[in-house]
């Protein structure tokens, strides 16, 4: 509710965000409910725009959906947010160095000073005692100051770990899954614009892996069996993903893996050991301890140029599926072009 609303205004959208919600068959959770209210209220457009391109393409709107919606448009995460982290990043990181050296610098000194003490040489006896004395009484005072600074910085970096540990969280918060802990399209869209930069004719494979019959098992089974069951083949499909990869969420019951540098036909290899390794898991209810139906996937390979968009990516290789899906599952297609 903007401050200018009245009471009655405000009411009146309320229920109006609440309709909308119930017309797109969608629960009227928070998340959710903010989502609705900054549609109605056109608040964002590129929010707008992207819950109108949905519908137009006739998929159904979903909470995964409109959560990444929320996190994208509503709660600021925006690219300059992003690129701000990462400045600050940076300046922690410099200072950290710069200090270090500092340090080490101011070390290197007293030592010489102190070393080289002995080696001065004089005709008078008594002048050279005067100068070692105050030589010494300078070096215990700088030595002094320096325990200072030490301290100084020693509080310094305890600030900047944990602005650091504050630094990662918001990171978590913008660029991870929250249910599985994957990427989201966001940080797809990060890690490709990265692989850009550093080589524009950089290929990278993508593997787009669809969980079958996932819609019926959440029917018959309820919201959080079926997050359980995303969170493990979640886990399972990382697993099979290298540090050069990048595993992500990009739709309710779907991930995407990218492998920067990898031949289309090992990405195939790589997506048949993953749908083996998901059929081969079996899942038992903790309450009831009664056997789940097996899951399996059905998994499309294709490969890209890393200027090619996330969204392009995504569209393009999910219609690998999108085209068996309806007579075949558990199955691995490779695109053949």
């Amino acid at each position: 509710m903007k401050y200018h609303d009245s009471i009655a205004q405000a009411d009146q959208k309320m229920h109006a965000a609440i309709k909308q919600l119930q017309l797109w068959h969608i629960p009227a959770t928070p998340t959710n409910y903010a989502v609705s209210y900054n549609y109605l209220n056109k608040t964002s457009k590129a929010l707008n725009g992207n819950i109108e391109k949905q519908l137009g393409s006739g998929k159904k709107l979903d909470n995964f959906f409109l959560e990444e919606l929320y996190r994208q448009y509503i709660l600021g995460q925006s690219a300059f947010n992003g690129e701000l982290i990462d400045d600050l990043d940076e300046v922690l990181v410099d200072l950290q160095d710069n200090s270090k050296k500092s340090t080490h610098c101011t070390e290197q000194l007293i030592n010489q000073l102190d070393e080289n003490i002995s080696s001065l040489k004089s005709t008078d006896k008594h002048e050279i005692l005067s100068a070692i004395k105050q030589i010494r009484q300078a070096t215990r005072q700088f030595k002094a100051e320096q325990e200072k600074l030490a301290e100084q910085l020693l509080a310094s970096q305890q600030s900047t770990d944990a602005l650091r540990t504050e630094l990662d969280d918001v990171k978590k918060e913008i660029y991870l899954d929250p249910l599985t802990g994957l990427y989201n399209r966001k940080a797809m869209t990060k890690h490709l614009d990265i692989w850009l930069s550093n080589d524009p004719n950089k290929q990278v494979a993508a593997i787009i892996v669809n969980i079958d019959q996932f819609s019926n098992m959440n029917e018959q089974f309820g919201p959080l069996i079926s997050d359980v069951l995303l969170t493990k083949i979640a886990n399972k499909i990382s697993s099979y993903v290298g540090e050069s990869g990048l595993p992500v969420r990009s739709a309710e019951d779907e991930f995407l893996i990218l492998l920067p540098d990898v031949e289309r036909s090992l990405a195939g290899e790589i997506a048949e050991k993953i749908r083996q390794g998901v059929e081969k898991l079996r899942f038992v209810s903790s309450k009831s301890g009664a056997r789940l139906p097996q899951m399996t996937l059905s998994i499309g390979v294709s490969d890209y140029n890393v200027a090619t968009s996330a969204n392009a990516i995504v569209t393009q290789t999910r219609q690998l599926i999108d085209n068996i899906t309806n007579n075949l599952t558990n199955h691995v297609n490779i695109a053949k072009i």
